[in-house]
């Protein structure tokens, strides 16, 4: 089993793909560890939210990931 990271947006652009298979749990640190430097970056940002099995993370930094989860990174949603 495995942690299947889905990159949204702007963030799919960096990472140059739609999603990647992580094995074992995932927590704030290691998420940092296994993306990109520049989806790193964007993911410290305030305005970019994390959800795991589909429930935003009031605290992203909280994050842990068990296998066969889905952790969704959102970028910034732009209104008008």
């Amino acid at each position: 089993m495995s942690v299947r990271i889905l990159f949204l947006g702007p963030l799919r652009d960096l990472a140059g793909q739609d999603d990647m298979l992580v094995e074992g749990t995932l927590d704030w640190d290691r998420l940092l560890q296994t993306v990109s430097p520049q989806v790193a970056a964007q993911l410290r940002e305030e305005r970019v939210n994390i959800a795991c099995e589909g429930r935003v993370l009031a605290d992203k930094t909280a994050l842990m990931a068990e296998d066969g989860d889905e952790v969704a990174l959102l970028p910034p949603v732009s209104g008008g």
